[in-house]
């Protein structure tokens, strides 16, 4: 079975990089866009809230159920790791959710809470194998359940790099 500390430690140390990467975004300039078609820190923190919780939605759901066979050769997949770099933009399978858009702490509180829901659903399930529950990543292959957690951090510390490039652009203006 896998490490569940592991796991808890990544998604813990992820939320600080990205918090204390948004940290010096003013509130005024929390929902401001640095430029045409890019988002706002507003509109990352609104992108990683849904994702998260529809990840955790998702875990929650294939695990009420025996897992579904995956052929040992269906379970390659690229490295999580590459989720973290932003080397090209890569258009989010979910939309938006425009009422997750707010002021700066509130939404940090949301972000908060939605990890907290990550971290009780891996307490919760702390005394079960995960590891032959699989669904597919959009662009990275199929991901076990613990797979899928480590992809919550890999994909927040993505989003911290462009948080501070956000802050980059709106310093310069």
């Amino acid at each position: 079975m896998a490490s569940l500390e592991r796991f808890r430690q990544k998604l813990n140390a992820a939320q600080a990089v990205f918090c204390g990467t948004a940290d010096p975004i003013s509130p005024e300039q929390w929902a401001h866009q640095p430029g045409p078609q890019q988002w706002s820190a507003a509109e990352v923190v609104a992108h990683l809230v849904v994702v998260e919780r529809a990840i955790v939605e998702k875990a929650g759901s294939i695990i009420q159920k025996a897992p579904l066979p995956v052929p040992f050769s269906k379970k390659w997949h690229l490295p999580v790791r590459l989720a973290e770099m932003r080397v090209s933009r890569v258009k989010s399978p979910l939309p938006q959710d425009p009422s997750l858009l707010g002021e700066k702490e509130a939404m940090l509180a949301t972000l908060r809470g939605a990890r907290e829901r990550t971290i009780a659903f891996l307490a919760e399930t702390e005394h079960r194998d995960l590891s032959a529950y699989y669904w597919k990543h959009p662009f990275i292959g199929m991901l076990s359940v613990y797979e899928w957690m480590e992809m919550i951090a890999a994909h927040q510390l993505r989003h911290a790099k462009q948080v501070r490039e956000i802050h980059r652009k709106l310093s310069r203006k």
